[in-house]
């Protein structure tokens, strides 16, 4: 199995085992909560909920991807649909407009993975190429230039990337050779190329050939090593690097030394894992109760959530967490006043708690206060 196949969007079941043979398409529900004053809950309306509402009827949803007021996703026949704010082209409709509803980007069915940042928005490919579209300030775009484009344009030739991550202006990509690269904003140095210089085509960073999983959060990153090691880079103001101070670093740095990390999801200033123990720690900014740990205490090192042993899925946002457990049910924690928790009301809470009774949740996705899981 590739990498992919196995890393990025991929839908994980609870008991799922991403080294083994999957042959099951599981069909899904969408489902969505939180602001919606772009139409981002995909709802046909512009309607705030404060728990989860079904995406339409049908079951066909494989991945969804987003941080800010537009999202895109993948149903299980390769298609590629998107919603929200269309500023700058976001939606790759060809257009600006804004859509309360999901809209298919073009006619093709060989997506296999997305990510959407602050008004752009990334796809691979099951060819192993690169897709990009909408604003285009920073190169995040990745294309060379500074052109905003309001439908999908090809990165380059190549046919072997596998996984993408977008944070608010610039992507990270690990191609199935296991290189790492990165493009776009680089102020905090959140590239990881040593310096603060933009880049508006990809770079490598490093010779490494042994990154296996990237995830961005607004102005930083954190990776996962094929042995397990996890490293990150850029922004540090809330102690999200984990590395136990609050400095900037333009280049990887190793949180600790253990090897045993599995799961990464960055939100705006924090970050969550889940180690191959099932174990659920957080570290960084923690002004809402985001990490879980009871308090609003930064952390700039890892703290476990808990002592529990079941956590499986995690998605960090602006101030709020999302993470299902391997018994299919979902809990959220943090800022709360759109009803991003899902949990009927907008009360912040500061500990996981349970979003509803279903015992069928998959991959959560946490953006810019919404929020949005599968479940079936």
């Amino acid at each position: 199995m590739s990498l992919r196949q196995m890393f990025q969007g991929s839908i994980v079941k609870p008991g799922f085992n991403p080294l083994a043979t999957q042959t099951t398409t599981y069909l899904y529900n969408l489902y969505s909560w939180g602001r919606n004053n772009f139409g981002q809950l995909a709802l046909g309306n512009t309607t705030n909920y404060s728990s989860p509402k079904q995406v339409g009827s049908l079951t066909n949803w494989s991945s969804v991807s987003g941080i800010y007021f537009h999202n895109v996703s993948i149903k299980n026949d390769g298609t590629l649909w998107a919603w929200g704010s269309g500023g700058y082209g976001s939606l790759g409709l060809g257009n600006t407009t804004d859509y309360s509803s999901p809209k298919q980007v073009g006619a093709l069915t060989n997506w296999s993975s997305t990510a959407a940042g602050n008004n752009f928005s990334v796809a691979v490919k099951t060819d192993g190429t690169l897709w990009s579209w909408g604003s285009n300030a920073f190169g995040q775009l990745g294309l060379g230039n500074a052109t905003y484009y309001s439908s999908p344009k090809q990165v380059g030739a190549l046919t072997n990337w596998a996984a993408i991550s977008t944070g608010t202006s610039f992507c990270a990509a690990i191609k199935t050779d296991g290189t790492l690269w990165s493009w776009g904003n680089n102020v905090y140095g959140q590239l990881g190329l040593s310096d603060t210089t933009y880049r508006s085509s990809p770079v490598q960073i490093g010779s490494g050939t042994t990154w296996a999983k990237i995830s961005c959060g607004w102005q930083f990153s954190v990776s996962i090593k094929t042995d397990g090691t996890i490293w990150s880079w850029g922004r540090n103001n809330g102690g999200q690097l984990g590395i136990g101070n609050t400095t900037n670093y333009s280049s990887p740095k190793q949180i600790g030394s253990l090897n045993t990390w599995s799961k990464s999801s960055c939100g705006y200033a924090h970050a969550v894992l889940v180690k191959t123990d099932n174990t659920l720690w957080t570290w960084g900014n923690n002004s809402y109760g985001q990490l879980g740990i009871g308090n609003t205490t930064y952390y700039s090192s890892p703290v476990q959530v808990g002592a529990l042993t079941n956590w499986l899925i995690s998605a960090g946002g602006y101030g709020n967490t999302a993470v299902t457990k391997t018994n299919g049910t979902l809990w959220t924690w943090g800022y709360n006043a759109y009803g991003q928790l899902g949990l009927g009301n907008i009360t912040y809470r500061s500990s996981p708690v349970q979003v509803g009774a279903l015992t069928t949740w998959s991959t959560p996705n946490c953006s810019y206060y919404s929020a949005f899981a599968l479940n079936g």
